[in-house]
């Protein structure tokens, strides 16, 4: 019986997201934007109020681990393909512009989301959570960038070879790399007592792991790029070796008390970046990642997501709070910061545009904030509508300040 619930879940999931991220399509919006929307639309804040029992019916309570269970295989997978076609050797030879805006685009939205949290945190948290804790996720929730999304919009708006679009290219690489990173020790301060390993063990532990797969597991994975090139396919054998890179490396860090998809995100990073072996990987893998697991995820988010839960004039203030400086944390941050370094103003501020979008891997973090405690279910709505309508924003702005009749490929 469960099974038969799970495949009409799958089937319903897919034809709305399909649908709605058609629609959004037309409207010249990404499909993953109409995809995160559907998410919601199928949630408790629209299905759930509008058709209750239908609803209960297909996305009953009990039967949502299966499709969690799911959908964190997809997202493993998903972290492990946005590690892949993150290549270190591309931020190389940038100049200043992309150094000094990467760094800006994550310290400034990551200083004003931890000020946010003296406001926010007696409001919207409890003392189940530190305030640094607290103030730690909110800082990193303010400074992500959706490298995916970027990649997708820059190609869709023809940005890929502009000196804009390298920028922000390098930007968000950095920016996806430095939240892991803060976003994992946040996750071992509060899985400190209930982690596998003791926590004097873990830290020491999950830093000496990142520094092993960034640097010398780069050398011991290069066989995959050569077995690759004398075969001139990828073949069975070597796509099961990257799985099973993938899956241990997501086990070990979860073991250690972060996130499996900390794990599988270095483990993407730590491939061979040969061009031709990363784009066979890519294939093999995305189709079945972004077209099966990743709506169910989608989805996943948006029956957590209770719209309701802000009811009333404060929890919209707190929405607007949060969505401000969302933007001028990372869009103004970004813009003055490629200003500074001799960008025009138009560039400058197209570049903010683009970081500011934060899409799906900001959905990823707040679920793990959501398990991990470290945001309620009002501030988790919050921050789902920030991401939604700062990734809707994107391409219209991109458009009011940098008109394709401007673009010109000098990258």
């Amino acid at each position: 019986m469960q099974l038969a619930v799970l495949l009409l879940q799958i089937a319903v999931i897919l034809v709305a997201i399909r649908l709605v991220g058609w629609v959004f399509r037309k409207f010249h919006q990404p499909q993953v934007v109409g995809e995160m929307i559907a998410g919601v639309l199928l949630g408790p804040s629209v299905f759930g109020a509008v058709a209750p029992k239908l609803s209960g019916a297909i996305f009953s309570e009990k039967s949502l681990p299966f499709i969690n269970s799911l959908s964190q295989i997809g997202l493993v997978l998903f972290l492990f393909l946005v590690g892949l076609v993150h290549d270190p050797k591309s931020m190389k030879g940038r100049g200043a512009t992309a150094v000094i805006t990467s760094h800006a685009s994550i310290t400034i939205p990551f200083a004003l989301g931890a000020a946010l949290a003296i406001f926010l945190y007696p409001r919207l948290s409890d003392d189940s959570v530190t305030f640094t804790q607290f103030a730690l996720f909110m800082g990193t929730g303010m400074s992500i960038t959706a490298f995916p999304v970027l990649a997708r919009i820059l190609e869709e708006e023809k940005l890929v070879n502009t000196t804009v679009g390298a920028a922000a290219t390098v930007c968000a690489a950095v920016d996806d790399v430095t939240g892991w990173l803060v976003v994992a020790g946040v996750l071992l301060l509060v899985h400190a007592e209930g982690a596998h390993a003791p926590f004097w063990v873990a830290v020491p532990g999950t830093v000496a792991y990142a520094i092993f797969m960034l640097t010398g597991a780069r050398r011991l994975f290069r066989p995959f790029a050569s077995a690759f090139a004398k075969r001139g396919e990828l073949s069975h054998d070597l796509f099961a070796s990257v799985l099973l890179v993938a899956l241990l490396s997501a086990y070990l860090t979860e073991r250690m008390g972060v996130h499996p998809l900390f794990g599988a995100f270095l483990a993407g990073i730590a491939m061979p970046k040969d061009p031709d072996f990363v784009r066979a990987l890519s294939q093999r893998m995305e189709d079945l990642t972004v077209v099966l697991f990743l709506p169910l995820f989608f989805v996943f988010s948006g029956l957590r997501t209770r719209i309701g839960l802000l009811s009333g004039g404060e929890t919209w203030i707190y929405f607007l709070a949060v969505f401000a400086v969302a933007v001028a944390g990372k869009l103004g941050g970004a813009a003055l910061a490629a200003r500074s370094t001799g960008f025009p103003w138009r560039e400058a501020t197209s570049l903010g545009v683009l970081v500011n979008a934060r899409g799906l891997v900001e959905l990823v973090v707040l679920n793990i904030g959501l398990d991990a405690g470290l945001v309620s279910p009002a501030l988790f709505a919050i921050l789902v509508l920030v991401a939604i309508v700062t990734t809707l924003m994107t391409t219209p702005l991109l458009d009011l300040t940098y008109p394709p009749r401007l673009r010109h490929a000098t990258a």
